[in-house]
This record gives structure tokens, C-alpha cells and sequence, in this order.
């Protein structure tokens, strides 16, 4: 038998193999028996988007180190690729890959608008502000063709209800005329991820995401329109990003950005071998100090899921990238964004009815209840 093939990255995709995810009954090893062509094995992975009828919409967490209660997460999956995203382990839960399967096996709640606005019609409901795109991009490539984002927003713009915007696409500039109105009254905030200034990281890192340039520029965009953009600068990955981590900073500032917040390198579940991958097939001469680094930040382990410890760390070299943090701010005069999105304002909420106006209309009832015999 001959020695397995050394990992190669595929062009467009930040996985480098398609992983067995954890809950999966049969294991499976790849080896080289000869028969497999060059052409054959460097094969680009094709999206599939799959419709799924989804039961519920909201999801609700009493995470302390989360500045949020409420998501709403369009999609299952993300085709942007991002190498380091804590979502990929999700994937494992539909009998698929964390890694390749997750950035090219999507899913796509078609009836989350609806589902949306039935839960805000209920008279237990109660108005905070909602975060989109927590988990996987609400504006990643197939929500162009899709719109589901963008008929989520119509909802919350129509109910005069919070939300809190998290993307590193440039399409969210597409709903300008729904965000403009909503931060004008205190209702809606965008914030930006920006790992990296280095293209060439960038297309490794988020293979599909929109380039560091060009979410620059939508980060002027947003705040030219009046939306108060905030910038992630997520994750800090030593020897990789973290150098630039002032110089990224100081960019999002000239851009527009008001405040920031950062996340050191997190690495949960299938996420730590697809990352170590990632970093043999890129970064080889670096990929040991990497993860030296990433442990003594962990207290000598890959990860620690403790919500004091997750998101910036500990140990001396975390505390150093969190003084780099809060003095670059403070020269930038930007905010940090510890607290929570209690700013949104919630007062005007509008409780929908359960049938949209146009279909009332239609209905020959303006309250917008079905009439018995229609």
C-alpha cells in the first residue's frame, strides 16, 4: 500500500479535505492505490443549495460573552469557507462534513420570512434586538438569487423591530434602503468582519468572502448611508493575523467603523483539524509556532469552551494582544464593543399580522385575517 497523498489546498475552498464529522457510524481513511488521476483528485467541489422547511426560526442563548439573546441564521452551511468558522462543527448534526461538505453543501430556509412573522405576531412576543448571520453569512453568494436575508429585513423593517447585521460580504450594501430608515430611528447596526489586509491571506483564510478592499469599502458605504458600523476583527491568529491587528484597526477607523471588538483564535471540535490542515498546506513553516501559541493561550490545550476564556483567552500572550487592542482604540478613539446591543430600540415595535398586507388585500380584508369563506 502506498503512503497517503499529502494534503493539497483546492482552489476556492478553505477546507482542505472533507473531514468525517464526529457523529458519522462507519470510519473512513483515504490512501493512494495508484488509480486516482491528478485531474480526478483536484476536482473543484460543486455548491449544491438544498430548500429546507424549518420549524423554527429564532434561537435564543444566555451566553454572557455574547453581546446578544436573539439570532436568526438564513442559511445552514456558508460557501465563503472561512478555514476558522466555529459553525462548521454544525454540519456534523446532518450527517455531513464539517469541511468541504459545509462550504459546498448549503442549506437555505425558504420559509424563514414566514416564520418570522408569525413569531412576532404572538402575544407573548416580546422585542430585543435580533442578530443575522451570527452562525454562517446571512449574505453569502446564493443569498443574491435567494433573497431570503433581504425578505427577513422586510419584515423587521415593516414591524419597526431592532437588528444587529453581521457579514463580510459586500452584498449586504443591496438592503442600504432598508438599514438607512432602521439606524435612523436607533434600530439597525452592521458590523463588519476584517481578519486580515493581506489579500493573499484573505484568499486562503476566506477563500470566498469579499477581498479586505472591498469590505473597506462597504464599511464606507454604510456609514456614508447613516448606519453605525462596527468592526470584528475575528479571529486573531498568531504569526498569521495578528501582526497586522493596529494596521486593521487603523483601516476599519479611516473607513468609517465607530467601534470594535476582536476574538482570538478559536478551535471547537472538527475546526482544530481542519484548521491544522489548513496551516500544513499553507503556512508549513510556521504551523508548529501557530499552535504552540494557540495552546498557551488555552491553557495548553487546543481549545477551552469556558465563557470567561473563549473569546480573548488567557495567559500572557493573550493579555498582550488585548493591551495591543484596547491602546490601538484608544489612539484610534474608537469604542469597544463589551457591552451588549441594549442601545437598538425596541419601543416602536409594530406586531405584524400574521398574513402580509398585499395578501390581505387580496383577501378582501384589510386587518389582514383570513375571511372564513374566502
Amino acid at each position: 500500500m502506498l503512503p497517503p497523498r499529502p494534503l493539497e489546498a483546492k482552489k476556492g475552498r478553505g477546507a482542505v479535505s472533507n473531514l468525517q464529522g464526529r457523529y458519522e457510524v462507519n470510519g473512513r481513511e483515504s490512501f493512494d492505490d495508484g488509480w486516482v488521476r491528478d485531474e480526478e483528485e483536484s476536482a473543484p467541489f460543486k455548491t449544491q443549495v438544498t430548500d429546507e422547511y424549518a420549524k423554527t426560526i429564532l434561537s435564543r442563548n444566555t451566553s454572557p460573552d455574547i453581546p446578544f439573546n436573539v439570532s436568526l441564521n438564513p442559511y445552514r452551511g456558508c460557501e465563503h469557507g472561512c478555514i476558522y468558522c466555529f459553525a462548521r462543527p454544525t454540519h456534523s448534526y446532518l450527517g455531513l462534513s464539517p469541511g468541504l461538505d459545509f462550504e459546498s453543501r448549503l442549506f437555505a430556509k425558504v420559509n424563514a420570512p414566514d416564520l418570522l412573522r408569525r413569531e412576532l405576531a404572538k402575544a407573548s412576543y416580546v422585542p430585543e434586538p435580533i442578530a443575522i448571520g451570527v452562525n454562517t453569512d446571512a449574505y453569502q453568494p446564493c443569498e443574491r438569487e435567494l433573497r431570503i436575508t433581504r425578505r427577513v429585513l422586510e419584515v423587521l423593517h415593516e414591524c419597526e423591530h431592532p437588528v444587529a447585521l453581521i457579514s463580510k460580504a459586500s452584498l449586504i450594501e443591496r438592503d442600504i434602503d432598508l438599514l438607512a430608515p432602521m439606524a435612523a430611528k436607533g434600530q439597525a447596526i452592521a458590523a463588519i468582519t476584517l481578519t486580515t489586509l493581506d489579500p493573499a491571506i484573505s484568499r486562503t483564510l476566506e477563500p470566498r468572502a469579499a477581498a479586505p478592499a472591498r469590505r473597506l469599502r462597504t464599511i464606507r458605504t454604510l456609514t456614508e448611508a447613516g448606519i453605525p458600523v462596527r468592526v470584528s476583527v475575528a479571529p486573531v491568529i498568531p504569526f498569521v493575523t495578528e501582526p497586522e491587528l493596529e494596521r486593521v484597526l487603523a483601516a476599519a477607523r479611516d473607513a468609517g467603523a465607530v467601534s470594535a471588538h476582536y476574538v482570538v483564535l478559536r478551535l471547537p471540535w472538527e475546526v482544530q483539524p481542519l484548521f491544522q490542515q489548513w496551516l500544513e498546506a499553507h503556512f508549513p513553516e510556521r504551523a508548529q509556532r501557530v499552535m504552540n501559541r494557540v495552546r498557551e493561550m488555552r491553557g495548553g490545550k487546543e481549545y477551552d469552551s469556558d465563557f470567561s476564556k473563549r473569546m480573548q483567552g488567557e495567559g500572557v500572550w493573550a493579555d498582550l494582544i488585548r493591551q495591543r487592542f484596547v491602546k490601538a482604540t484608544e489612539r484610534l478613539g474608537m469604542n469597544l464593543t463589551s457591552g451588549r446591543f441594549a442601545e437598538l430600540d425596541a419601543s416602536r415595535f409594530k406586531r405584524p399580522l400574521v398574513v402580509p398586507p398585499s395578501q390581505a388585500k387580496q383577501c378582501g380584508n384589510a386587518t389582514g385575517q383570513l375571511d372564513l369563506f374566502s
